[in-house]
């Protein structure tokens, strides 16, 4: 990643800057696992919020007022993907609408070949590659920031996307420095991914979402909510899979879980 000189010293001065203390109270209420993060990771995350908020722009939808409280509360967790890495801080992304609970969209699904059904459906969160936005429903962030061990977090899920669309696709690869990556990549995240759609047709139970079947940047973005929410698990029973998230990420999500069992 190349960065214009003027955006690396504006980045660094943000990331600088005294972190107020009423904000760092609402980040360590609210979003649980920023409590377990050792003191070194804690100051960088919140230099990464500091860069966040100020970059992308909060709307409130259906009624919503957008509050400091939401704005850091899904910074916070968005920035946990950001940790130990470079980053250009999700660049496709310019907003973040927020509704207060679960919301309709009107969807257009194949049923069968050539027969389309069409409807309204109730959604927690998506993500938007081309208009440059993601959609949460701030009780799910609430609540995916409050449980950090339940496998599911809305804000991790869609910030994962965004991260799959630094390679200019949504095939489920994010932006990866060398070939060799890639190749490794690849090797792993097929294998695994066809094992979670066989598991999905015979009902065989999964530690992985089985709505990552759908397609492979579904399965990225579950694999991402398990790697931080059920990392024991995940190395336990996805050693592989969870090789490759560790070393992408430069974390181990191990040391400070609070997954139980």
């Amino acid at each position: 990643m190349i960065f214009s000189r003027l955006t690396q010293r504006r980045r660094q001065r943000l990331r600088a800057q005294p972190f107020p203390n009423q904000w760092r109270d609402t980040i360590t209420h609210n979003v649980a696992f920023f409590r377990r993060l050792s003191h070194k990771d804690q100051a960088e995350l919140l230099g990464h919020v500091q860069v966040f908020l100020d970059e992308k722009r909060f709307e409130g939808c259906g009624g919503l007022e957008v509050t400091d409280e939401i704005r850091l509360t899904i910074a916070a967790q968005a920035s946990l993907l950001l940790l130990h890495r470079v980053t250009d801080y999700f660049p496709g992304l310019i907003s973040i609408l927020v509704y207060p609970s679960k919301y309709l969209v009107e969807e257009r699904r194949a049923i069968a070949e050539h027969v389309w059904e069409e409807g309204m459906v109730e959604r927690l969160g998506e993500t938007g590659r081309k208009m440059g936005s993601v959609v949460l429903a701030w009780d799910a962030v609430r609540s995916g920031g409050a449980d950090p061990a339940d496998g599911r977090n809305v804000v991790l899920h869609e910030f994962a996307h965004q991260l799959d669309f630094e390679n200019g696709a949504a095939d489920g690869v994010p932006g990866l420095a060398t070939r060799e990556q890639q190749l490794a990549w690849s090797e792993v995240m097929k294998s695994e991914f066809a094992s979670l759609r066989a598991a999905a047709l015979t009902g065989v139970p999964t530690l992985l979402d089985t709505y990552g079947a759908t397609d492979p940047a579904e399965f990225f973005a579950v694999s991402v909510e398990a790697f931080f929410e059920r990392p024991h698990a995940m190395r336990s029973r996805h050693p592989r899979l969870y090789g490759q998230l560790q070393n992408y990420f430069q974390q181990d999500p191990v040391e400070y879980s609070a997954e139980r069992g």
